[in-house]
């Protein structure tokens, strides 16, 4: 089954040699890991990604959840970040889920697409409905957590002191600039979860020995 996936992606690239063929191979290889058609795969993978992601937006967007986990949640995340800039700033304080400065009055909220969440609920539809180990999922995700609270932390740092510079400045940053970084950042891990997993790493093996044979 995965050679007729094969002579059909040669065939495919033979006829058209255009940049979508190139895009359709990739997903072919990737299907191939798993010894299933194309077409199959990507349907299953994406049905489940596309369930998984409606249902956890759904559940966020709930009050009792915003309530008992959001608020909570990015209210930590104001407090560490105060706690990193008091290593170097005196005059930051923190109520809820605001950052102040004590001088100059001038402060930033953190509020629902600014905490990082909804890149994790990316990040965990793309992963758990990829099939994969659970162990791998798991070690993937929190990982992935780790990575994509790390970059909204200095998100958070550098929109508390660019607003102060340039307001002009901060909202282009704001709206525009960090908001891809961070769906950028869940998918840079997604993709490097990919190649960490068993398969991948058995297919590379696989290429890999079948290239030393063939050379003379």
């Amino acid at each position: 089954m995965i050679g007729s996936g094969r002579e059909l992606l040669r065939a495919r690239r033979s006829d058209t040699g255009n940049s979508s063929v190139h895009s359709g191979e990739s997903l072919g290889n990737i299907a191939g890991i798993f010894e299933c058609p194309d077409a199959i795969f990507m349907i299953r993978f994406f049905m489940l990604f596309t369930v998984l992601l409606v249902g956890l937006f759904t559940l966020e967007i709930l009050q009792p959840v915003g309530e008992h986990v959001i608020l909570p949640f990015t209210s930590f995340i104001a407090d560490f970040s105060v706690w990193i800039l008091q290593l170097f700033d005196d005059n930051v304080e923190s109520f809820r889920n605001i950052i102040r400065n004590s001088t100059t009055g001038f402060g930033v909220r953190i509020e629902r697409g600014c905490n990082g969440v909804e890149a994790v609920i990316i990040l965990f539809a793309a992963i758990f409905s990829f099939p994969a180990p659970v162990k791998n999922k798991i070690v993937g995700f929190i990982i992935g957590f780790i990575a994509i609270q790390a970059l909204n932390l200095v998100r958070i740092i550098s929109l508390y002191y660019l607003g102060q510079w340039n307001q002009v400045a901060f909202e282009w940053f704001h709206l525009y600039l960090w908001q891809a970084l961070i769906i950028l950042d869940a998918l840079v891990v997604w993709l490097i979860w990919l190649r960490t997993l068993p398969q991948a790493k058995l297919k590379r093996q696989q290429a890999a020995e079948a290239s030393d044979a063939s050379t003379p």
